[in-house]
C-alpha cells in the first residue's frame, strides 16, 4: 500500500512538463537556476542624521573660515531702500548750457512718504478731460493721481515742484531753464512721483513722468487743447518733435488707457493705502500677519505684484521696517511679499538669509507649510539669473535643503518640479564651468546645497522617475568631473548614487555611462583614506556589477581598476586590523552592533571581488591574483562570523565564485585544503548564511580528490547528511552538490547510509522535488551513483525508501500505475 504521501504524489503532474503559460525569457531562466557563481547583497551605507541645520554638517572638508555662515542676523537696516525705486533703464542726457538758477533744494529725493488718501469721489475721475487724460497716460505704469487737474482753458503750465513753460520754445524746471528738447528728455528721464513724509493726510507731488513715452499735448501747445498747433517748418522740427506727434496715439487708445489708470488708482487708494495705514498702527503681532495676509491678496487682486509697480518705494520701505519687529511667523509673511515684488541684489539676498535663518529651526516647518514659502523660493531658481545672484541662492538652496528632509514636503517639492529646476540649475552650472575653463565663485557652496536636496528627494519614486526621464545622472557624473576636488559635492553625488543604484532601472541607466567607471576610480584614488565617500563609491560599484555582465567587463577593463581595489582592500585591512585591536579579549561586543568604518569598506569591497569573479574573463585573472586571494584568506583567518558576520560571508561568496574556476595558476586551487580547513569552523556555527557558504564553496572543491579525502577524515560527510533535514532548499541543493561528488569515488558511496543518507535524500525528493527540478536532479543523479551495478532495488536502498522513490519516479515521469 501507498502512504498517504505517496498517494498525494500520484495525482501531480509530470515535473517536466512544458507550461502552457507564456515562455520564458533566457533572463528569467537564468534568475531562477542555482548558478555556481552568484553575487553578494549588502546594506548602503549608513548616513547619520545631523542635528543642527547648517549649510555644512560636521563632517565637511570645508573649514569654518571657508565657507558661508549659517548664523547670522537681519534686520531692517540690512535691506538697500534704493531697490524699492524702478530703474528706468535710461541714462540722462548733459545738459547744452549752463544753467540760469540753481536747483531747488526741495527737489531732494525722499524715498518714505506719505500715502494719499482715497478719492472723495470716484465718479469724478471718470469724469477727466481729454488734456487731464494725456497727462495720466505719460504717468502710467501704476503712478498715483496728482492733486490738481489741469483743465484746458488753463495755461500751459504745471504748478507743482517742477514748472513747465513753452514760451518761446524755453522750458523752466525746478528753476533750471532748458529748450524744449531737452525739457521732454528731462521729463522723459524725471518722472513725476508721489512721495510719503509718514503721514497719510500729507501728498506732495514730485516727478511723474517716468516711464512715458511722449509729452502730453497741452504741456507743448500753449494753448486749449482743442486748438491744433501750426505745422513747424522741417528745418525747425526735431526729432523729438516728430517722435512726440507720432506717439501722441489716436483718441480710443487714450480713453483705453485713462480706464486701466483710473481703476489703478482707485484701487490704491481704497484698497492699498488703508492696508499700509493698519501696519503702521496695528501693533498686536497676530492682526499684523493677518493684515499682511490681506495686503498679499490686494496686491494680487491688483496685479501690482512684480518690479513693474513703482509704488514699492512705499510698500517695501514699511515691510522691511517690521522685519525688526522679530516674529518668525511676521518675517515670513513679510518675506512671501517682498518676494513676490521682486526685489534684487542685496535686498533678494537679505530676504533669503531671513528665511534662511527662520527655517533653520524644525518647529517652523509648519509655517513655512501654510505660507506656502517654498513656492516663492523656487520661483526664485526658476527666474533670477543664477550668476548675479549666487549667494542669494545658496541661502535659498539651503533653506530647501533643510525642508526637503521633512517627508511632509515631499510631495509638495514634486508637485512644484522641484527636481526639474535643480537639474536645470546643475546643467547651468555645469556649462558655466565649461564655458570658463574653471569653476565659478561659490558654485562649490551651492552645488553642496542642490546635491544634498537631491540626496533627500531621490526616496520618493517619483523623483527617481523624473531623473531618469531628463538624462540627469549624466549631468551628476560631470559635476563630480568639474568639481572632484569638493570632497563634500563628491559625497553628496555618490549618497545620490548609492540610493538611486539599489533599483534596477536607475543602475541600468548609471551603467550605460561608460565614463562613470573612470571617475569613481578617480574617486577612490584621490580620497582613499575618506571613509564616508569611498564606502558609498564601492557600494555603488558593487549595485553596477552585480545584475550587469557588461558592467563587470567595462569596469574590469578601464585601466588600473583591479590595482585600485587591491590598494584600497590593503589599506581598510590594515586600518581594520588596529581598529581591532581596541577591542580586549574579555571586551563584550554590543549584539547588534553596526559594523566599523573600516570594516564597512571591506564589506563591499568583497561584494565587488565576488561580483567581478562572476565573468569568465575576469574570475580566474582574480583567482590567480595571489595578494587579492591572500587578503582573502586571511580576512577569513582573521574574523569571527558572530562579531563580524556580514564581511566574513561575504568573503567566502568571493572564494566560492573564485574556486569555480579551475586554471593552472588559481591561488584557490594551489590553497585548497588551507581553505577547506578554515571552512571548518564556519560549518559548526549557529549562523544558517554561513553554513550555507561554506557547503557551497564545498561544492566546488570536493571535485578535486583530495577534498574528499579530507571531508571523509574531518567527517564532514556526516554534517552534510545532517544538514539534508535542514527543511531549506539551497542548503539541501548545496549538501546534496558535495554528497555527489563523494559518490563519485566508488569506495566512498558507502557513506550514503551513515546517518541514513539515503532515506534523507529520498525525503528530500519527496519535499522539494515536485517544486524544483534542479533539486530533483541533484538527487536523482546522487541516488544513480550509488546505484550503479546494483541487482536489487531493496537491498541496494531498503524496502520502504525503495517503494517511496518508485512512487515519486513514476509521479514525475506522468506514469499512474497503481504498485503492488
Amino acid at each position: 500500500m501507498l502512504s498517504p504521501n505517496d498517494k498525494k504524489l500520484e495525482k501531480l503532474d509530470p515535473f517536466y512538463l512544458p507550461s502552457l503559460s507564456k515562455q520564458k525569457t533566457s533572463a528569467e531562466i537564468v534568475s531562477e537556476a542555482r548558478n555556481a557563481l552568484r553575487t553578494v547583497r549588502t546594506q548602503r551605507p549608513f548616513t547619520p542624521r545631523e542635528d543642527q541645520r547648517k549649510l555644512f554638517g560636521p563632517a565637511s572638508s570645508r573649514t569654518p573660515e571657508n565657507r558661508p555662515p549659517s548664523s547670522f542676523s537681519v534686520h531692517a537696516s540690512s535691506f538697500e531702500f534704493s531697490d524699492s525705486r524702478p530703474i528706468s533703464g535710461t541714462r540722462l542726457s548733459p545738459l547744452e548750457f549752463k544753467p540760469k538758477a540753481p536747483a531747488s533744494p526741495d527737489t531732494v529725493e525722499d524715498f518714505c512718504l506719505s500715502f494719499p488718501k482715497p478719492p472723495v469721489d470716484p465718479a469724478k475721475i471718470r469724469r477727466i478731460s481729454s488734456a487731464r487724460a494725456r497727462l495720466f497716460r505719460v504717468a502710467s505704469q501704476g503712478a498715483l493721481l496728482p492733486a490738481r487737474t489741469l483743465l484746458p482753458t488753463q495755461p500751459t503750465r504745471v504748478e507743482s515742484e517742477e514748472t513747465v513753460t513753452t514760451r518761446d520754445s524755453v522750458v523752466k524746471i525746478n528753476g533750471i531753464y532748458l529748450t524744449e528738447s531737452k525739457a521732454i528728455g528731462h521729463l522723459k528721464r524725471h518722472p513725476l512721483q508721489l512721495t510719503y513724509d509718514g503721514d497719510f493726510s500729507k501728498i506732495t507731488e514730485q516727478e511723474m513722468f517716468k516711464g512715458a513715452t511722449s509729452v502730453p499735448f497741452h504741456l507743448r501747445s500753449g494753448g486749449d487743447q482743442g486748438k491744433r498747433r501750426p505745422r513747424a517748418s522741417s528745418s525747425s522740427r526735431s526729432p523729438d518733435q516728430s517722435r512726440l506727434d507720432i506717439r501722441a496715439g489716436s483718441k480710443a487708445d487714450l480713453q483705453e488707457k485713462n480706464t486701466e489708470i483710473e481703476v489703478d488708482e482707485v484701487f490704491w487708494n481704497t484698497r492699498i493705502v488703508p492696508i499700509l495705514h493698519d501696519l503702521e498702527k496695528e501693533e498686536n503681532i497676530e492682526m499684523v500677519c493677518a493684515t499682511c495676509t490681506q495686503l498679499h491678496h490686494a496686491l494680487e487682486e491688483g496685479n501690482m505684484l512684480g518690479n513693474k509697480f513703482k509704488r514699492r518705494s512705499v510698500l517695501l520701505k514699511t515691510l522691511y521696517k517690521l522685519v525688526d519687529v522679530g516674529s518668525d511667523l511676521l518675517s515670513l509673511k513679510l518675506a512671501k511679499i517682498i518676494l513676490a515684488l521682486k526685489v534684487s541684489g542685496k535686498n533678494l539676498l537679505n530676504v533669503c538669509k531671513l528665511i534662511f535663518k527662520i527655517s533653520r529651526s524644525e518647529k517652523n516647518d509648519s509655517l513655512i507649510r501654510n505660507d506656502s514659502i517654498l513656492e516663492s523660493l523656487l520661483e526664485v531658481l526658476r527666474s533670477e539669473d543664477l550668476q548675479a545672484n549666487t549667494e542669494a541662492f545658496l541661502y535659498c538652496m539651503g533653506t530647501i535643503k533643510f525642508i526637503s528632509g521633512n517627508p511632509e514636503f515631499l510631495h509638495e517639492m514634486m508637485g512644484k518640479g522641484a527636481v526639474e529646476i535643480l537639474m536645470s540649475l546643475i546643467k547651468q552650472v555645469n556649462e558655466n564651468t565649461k564655458k570658463s575653463g574653471t569653476c565659478l565663485p561659490n558654485s562649490g557652496h551651492l552645488l553642496v546645497q542642490m546635491t544634498a536636496t537631491l540626496r533627500n528627494l531621490v526616496d520618493s519614486p517619483l523623483a527617481r522617475s523624473k531623473l531618469l526621464s531628463i538624462n540627469a545622472l549624466p549631468q551628476l557624473c560631470t559635476v563630480m568631473e568639474q568639481h572632484i576636488g569638493d570632497k563634500d559635492v563628491c559625497t553628496n553625488i555618490a549618497r545620490i548614487f548609492s540610493k538611486l543604484t539599489s533599483y534596477h532601472d536607475c543602475c541600468v541607466a548609471l551603467a550605460s555611462y561608460s565614463r562613470c567607471y573612470a571617475l569613481f576610480l578617480n574617486l577612490i584614488n584621490k580620497y582613499q583614506k575618506k571613509q564616508d565617500l569611498v564606502v558609498r563609491v564601492v557600494f555603488i560599484l558593487g549595485n553596477l556589477t552585480a545584475k550587469n555582465n557588461q558592467a563587470r567587463e567595462q569596469f574590469s577593463k578601464e585601466k588600473g581598476s583591479i590595482p585600485t581595489l587591491l590598494s584600497l582592500f590593503h589599506t581598510f585591512y590594515k586600518l581594520d586590523l588596529h581598529s581591532g585591536k581596541r577591542w580586549g579579549e574579555g571586551d563584550e561586543r554590543p549584539e547588534a552592533r553596526r559594523p566599523a568604518q573600516a570594516e564597512d569598506v571591506l564589506i563591499k569591497l568583497t561584494r565587488v571581488l565576488a561580483n567581478l569573479a562572476i565573468h569568465p574573463g575576469v574570475g580566474p585573472a582574480i583567482a590567480a591574483h595571489s595578494h587579492i586571494v591572500g587578503l582573502l584568506l586571511a580576512t577569513l583567518e582573521s574574523k569571527s562570523i558572530d562579531d563580524c558576520e556580514e564581511l566574513v560571508i561575504n568573503t567566502t561568496a568571493t572564494i566560492n565564485n573564485l574556486s569555480y574556476y579551475k586554471v593552472k595558476n588559481s591561488i584557490i586551487q594551489d590553497r585548497k585544503l588551507y581553505i577547506a580547513e578554515l571552512l571548518l569552523k564556519l560549518l559548526v556555527s549557529n549562523n544558517m548564511d554561513g553554513i550555507l557558504e561554506a557547503v557551497r564553496v564545498f561544492g566546488n572543491l570536493s571535485q578535486d580528490h583530495d577534498i574528499c579525502d579530507f571531508i571523509v577524515q574531518k567527517n564532514v560527510h556526516k554534517f552534510m547528511i545532517a544538514l539534508l533535514d535542514a527543511k531549506h532548499q539551497d542548503i539541501c541543493f548545496s549538501a546534496c552538490g558535495v554528497l555527489l561528488n563523494l559518490t563519485v569515488d566508488r569506495d566512498k558511496r558507502l557513506i550514503l547510509k551513515e546517518g541514513g543518507g539515503i532515506k534523507k535524500l529520498v525525503d528530500c525528493l519527496r519535499d522539494f522535488g515536485p517544486t524544483d527540478w534542479q533539486l530533483a536532479s541533484l538527487v536523482c543523479k546522487t541516488l544513480w551513483n550509488f546505484s550503479e551495478n546494483i541487482t536489487n532495488a531493496a537491498s541496494c536502498f531498503g524496502d520502504e525508501a525503495a517503494n517511496t522513490l518508485l512512487a515519486l519516479l513514476s509521479s514525475f515521469l506522468g506514469c499512474h500505475r497503481t504498485l503492488g
